[in-house]
């Protein structure tokens, strides 16, 4: 088991499933870990449970809609108001909904908690994550994504869904958008000389809360369909073991830009390799969050 201690960890969409395990093991080495999660009672309550089940006090969560920007964007004043040091940042949240929803800053709502989210997050706590990681020890972004970005293209005309929606589509194209985000920010961060690394990961079909928020006919049909799918599912627990594995391991220190299954790297798909499509889509990702040059990488 890796040693955690002194690290800052954060994790969102920490409250069940593959983030809360990856929050509790990560506790258990022995990091300060800040659990993220939408509701406040559960957050306290998972919180609480962490700290019970590792012995280690150090574990507070912070609530955000990561949906929404102007609330990743108090979620990372708030960070950074309390903390001066960040050694590893896992962007974990994450959901399929089934209906096309408009979040009330004009996203659509998968686009906007799948991929502009890692996006803006990573860059709001960019400067953090720099100051702390050093070139013997290097701060870690861990994006989790999915197998499913094989199925996808990023339609770069439809990125709202307005020309016909499907939820699978949607979702499969945000995760590839966390792959292709998470090699541009690679060979950012490797131009620019910067003492911190990115990978991007694919869990496994876990059974988890995942796509169980959605209603109506078809939240119905997806869990169904999941249901279906459980006897070869994953538990959260083995489902987290990459994520954990990327964020602690001192053997992937100094490995950045590539997509890992079951602690290994593999290929991701083929339309994840185009590099102009990793700057158009980061280009659209900085005018939709308003994330200046200045900023980036």
């Amino acid at each position: 088991m890796s040693d955690m201690n002194g690290r800052v960890v954060m994790v969102t969409g920490a409250t069940n499933g593959i983030g809360e395990v990856t929050a509790r093991e990560l506790a258990r080495m022995g990091a300060t870990v800040i659990v993220v999660g939408r509701n406040r009672d559960k957050a306290r309550r998972v919180v609480e449970t962490i700290k019970a089940d590792t012995g280690n006090p150090q574990v507070e969560y912070m609530v955000a809609d990561l949906a929404l920007m102007s609330e990743v964007r108090r979620l990372a004043e708030d960070f950074t108001a309390r903390y001066d040091q960040l050694h590893v940042l896992v962007n974990n949240a994450g959901m399929m909904f089934t209906e096309r929803e408009i979040t009330s800053e004009g996203y659509e709502r998968t686009f906007a908690l799948n991929h502009l989210n890692y996006f803006l997050l990573t860059h709001l706590l960019l400067d953090t994550l720099k100051a702390t990681g050093t070139g013997q020890n290097r701060a870690r972004i861990v994006n989790v994504s999915s197998d499913a970005h094989k199925a996808a293209r990023i339609n770069f005309d439809n990125l709202d869904g307005s020309r016909g929606y499907n939820a699978f589509n949607v979702y499969a194209m945000t995760k590839l958008a966390n792959v292709m985000f998470t090699y541009e920010l690679a060979r950012r961060l490797d131009r620019a000389g910067a003492p911190v690394t990115t990978n991007v990961l694919h869990p496994g079909l876990v059974n988890t809360g995942f796509g169980k928020n959605n209603d109506g006919f078809f939240g119905a049909l997806s869990k169904g369909f999941l249901t279906l799918l459980r006897p070869f599912q994953l538990s959260a627990e083995q489902g987290a073991r990459t994520s954990i594995y990327l964020a602690s391991s001192p053997e992937v220190a100094d490995i950045s830009g590539r997509y890992f299954v079951k602690n290994q790297p593999k290929p991701s798909s083929k339309a994840s390799m185009k590099q102009a499509d990793w700057l158009r889509l980061w280009e659209i990702s900085e005018q939709m969050t308003g994330i200046q040059q200045t900023e980036t990488a």
